[in-house]
């Protein structure tokens, strides 16, 4: 997905956020908005916005010496998103459609997201999401999917997502390597937060080799990228992972590097792709991109 001009705007809030949250003083913070606009200045509008969101944050924490300004934030949603786990099984094992609930629950950790600056509350927002209808609905494709596959890569999104994340891979009956980021970048999970939601339990943890929000692959590992190009099934949370992935054809083009050919069996472009998006819409612009309405949620087949 492309950037667009209302993207701007969050770039500065996020710049300022991240700059208050590493603690700097004003002066710092004036000095990391100033650079934050003059690299939108001269921003390429075919770039996407985890590729600028990632820029942005560098600039934070190099002008604070701060690597992980969110970490105290990231072990606080963690916590908290634990303390919902065994009520969180318990909904699963009610009766009717578990894999469906299962779903639900992973895109209710998807509140979890200081990127878009909406504040949110994790139970209030478990309540309503378990109830209210999907604005996109490929579930039945996913379960066909699912079907066919041998293993499932789930790229993460946030810490204390993983949480919700991790009810979601319990209730899967296939194994599943859960990736997430190399190094901190705003709240994404990086393997130190998905051991502590104890997905290290259910999945094989890998890092993307990334610190760049959402899943740009020419800045991945070639170990990750190679793991991708052969993945019959991925799970993609949360919408920088859309933001990056919702042109899959495309992603996979601009790869640094030759991969090993992907399993045959993975090959399902006739059918609609391997890649599901799971989200809660959070933003007018991908509101917009998606072609849902902000507040609703999302299982999209890529």
């Amino acid at each position: 997905m492309k950037i667009y001009l209302d993207c701007f705007p969050c770039f500065l809030r996020q710049a300022l956020e991240a700059a208050r949250m590493a603690r700097a003083d004003e002066e710092r913070q004036r000095a990391i908005l100033d650079r934050t606009m003059a690299l939108l200045r001269d921003v390429p509008l075919e770039s996407t916005p985890p590729e600028i969101g990632d820029r942005v944050h560098r600039i934070v924490r190099q002008l604070t010496g701060n690597n992980d300004p969110y970490a105290a934030v990231k072990a606080e949603s963690t916590r908290e998103a634990l303390r919902l786990y065994p009520r969180l099984k318990a909904l699963v094992a009610e009766d009717g459609d578990r894999l469906e609930r299962a779903i639900r629950i992973a895109i209710a950790g998807n509140v979890i997201d200081l990127a878009t600056g909406v504040s949110f509350d994790l139970e209030e927002g478990l309540e309503r999401i378990l109830h209210q209808p999907f604005a996109i609905n490929d579930l039945a494709a996913f379960k066909r999917a699912l079907s066919e596959a041998r293993s499932i890569l789930y790229l993460a999104d946030n810490a204390g997502e993983t949480v919700f994340d991790r009810i979601l891979i319990e209730a899967l009956s296939l194994p599943v390597t859960y990736a997430v980021k190399g190094g901190p970048v705003i709240n994404d999970a990086t393997v130190a937060d998905a051991l502590a939601a104890g997905l290290g339990e259910v999945a094989e943890v890998v890092s993307t080799g990334s610190d760049a929000p959402g899943t740009i692959l020419s800045r991945c590992s070639a170990e990750f990228r190679n793991l991708y190009e052969r993945a019959e099934l991925i799970i993609a949370k949360g919408q920088a992972n859309y933001e990056t992935l919702s042109d899959d054809a495309s992603a996979r083009s601009n790869l640094a590097s030759p991969l090993e050919p992907r399993d045959k069996r993975a090959d399902v472009s006739e059918e609609g792709g391997r890649l599901f998006f799971l989200l809660k819409v959070k933003c007018p612009v991908i509101a917009r991109d998606i072609g849902a309405p902000v507040g609703s949620i999302v299982l999209k087949r890529g």
